[in-house]
């Protein structure tokens, strides 16, 4: 398992959606990665500026839930205030037996689509298939998204 700690995320085999695995170290890296990983699906996060940040803070009952609240809300902001994004930084994650938090920054810009060329649009985070993993090396994230 060492040999996928060395890259960020990678794409699994899907029939009609977008399934991927994101690796950290730390469980805070794994989310960071995850959201790229679904970022990516849609758009060419390496095209974007650092014009401008979103600050994310969310409260789910468990891991998955707050994973899948994570994700969707990563997809709301996108779609309701019309920003892509390039970087994201899980700057605090919290894990207790009754419920999980996590505090987050997104930083991208207004969405241009003469800059911005899309590749397939993500519809929803979804619940199928989903591991959040505790691995030798760090944490392991897979993750389906509706295209």
């Amino acid at each position: 398992m060492s040999s996928d700690m060395n890259k960020d995320f990678e794409y699994l085999e899907h029939t009609a959606d977008a399934k991927f695995r994101a690796y950290g170290k730390t469980l805070e890296e794994a989310f960071q990665n995850a959201a790229l990983a679904m970022l990516n699906v849609m758009v060419d996060t390496s095209s974007v500026k650092i014009r401008s940040s979103v600050d994310v803070e969310l409260t789910s009952p468990d891991l998955d839930s707050l994973l899948f609240d994570w994700l969707s809300e990563i997809l709301f902001v996108f779609e309701v205030d019309e920003m892509v994004f390039g970087r994201v930084r899980v700057n605090e994650l919290n894990v207790c037996d009754d419920e999980c938090s996590m505090s987050a920054t997104l930083s991208g810009e207004a969405m241009d689509l003469s800059v911005h060329v899309f590749d397939t649009e993500v519809k929803a985070a979804t619940y199928n298939d989903m591991k959040i993993e505790k691995t030798d090396d760090g944490w392991m994230i897979q993750a389906t998204v509706d295209t």
